[in-house]
């Protein structure tokens, strides 16, 4: 997916500043993070420059997150607010002067992804592609090479910390990308949440068994995908609803030499 929108951090405190940073700065979405440790600079800043988004936090010395709010939706095209706050004291003022979100500290990563997937959902023009359109191939940078998987190609999602990994028949692939955000984005194409940690493409299971190690297990090309007690009756009935309309048993490749992305 192209990266489009540019964003601006408004935090006093520097590791928090730093952190939403690089965890913005590492979405798909994003194209560039500008950052002001205080809101009189962010106001200058806008000056010079125009954003997509705004991610303010409310309680700093001088202009505070509200009033910077408030000049960035006198602008005449006012980019997206999320407000970032250590208390819900402020989420109704908050909302009230349209706000997108509204996040607490400490951020969480998913958290984050959700917001920014609604900034760009939000700011997509009119007519153009879906979320799980933009998300038909991963973009993946190691430092080294770029991989680009096709996410049809992808069997299951596994979650690993702030970061999934993505499994299809050559391999397995790191992004830092949240789990709930792709279970939105990919809900379309059949990946439905079977674990707290995993998500499956209903297309690719093979059959449903019980494990004396992992309990309810559906098998893919892959590997086995745990199930839990609580998603094992969903994956069920879409199982047999895939089955009526002749959309499983996805065949696959034989799979290749790719080693492992880090």
């Amino acid at each position: 997916m192209r990266p489009e929108l540019r964003v601006l951090v408004v935090e006093d405190e520097t590791s928090t500043r730093q952190e939403m940073a690089s965890l913005l700065g590492d979405m798909p979405e994003v194209a560039e993070v500008l950052v002001a440790d205080n809101g009189a600079t962010a106001v200058r800043l806008l000056g010079t420059t125009s954003i997509d988004a705004a991610f303010l936090d409310i309680l700093m010395p001088g202009l505070d997150g509200m009033d910077v709010a408030r000049v960035l939706s006198v602008m005449s095209e006012p980019p997206s607010i999320v407000f970032v706050t250590a208390s819900e004291a402020h989420a109704v003022e908050a909302f009230g002067i349209g706000a997108v979100d509204y996040l607490l500290k400490p951020i969480r990563p998913e958290r984050l992804a959700e917001a920014v997937g609604r900034i760009a959902q939000l700011r997509r023009p009119s007519g153009s592609a879906s979320p799980a359109e933009d998300l038909h191939v991963v973009q993946i940078d190691t430092g080294r090479r770029t991989v680009f998987v096709k996410r049809d190609d992808v069997q299951f999602v596994e979650a690993q910390g702030d970061y999934v990994r993505l499994h299809t028949a050559e391999g397995t692939h790191l992004i830092r990308l949240s789990l709930s955000y792709l279970e939105e984005v990919w809900a379309s194409a059949g990946f439905i949440r079977v674990h707290r940690g995993f998500l499956i493409a209903i297309p690719w299971v093979r059959d449903l068994r019980v494990t004396s190690s992992s309990g309810l297990v559906a098998g893919t090309p892959a590997g086995d995908v745990p199930v839990s007690r609580r998603h094992g009756r969903h994956l069920r009935e879409q199982l047999l609803e895939a089955a009526k309309r002749d959309q499983l048993g996805r065949s696959t490749r034989p799979p290749g030499t790719a080693k492992e992305q880090p």
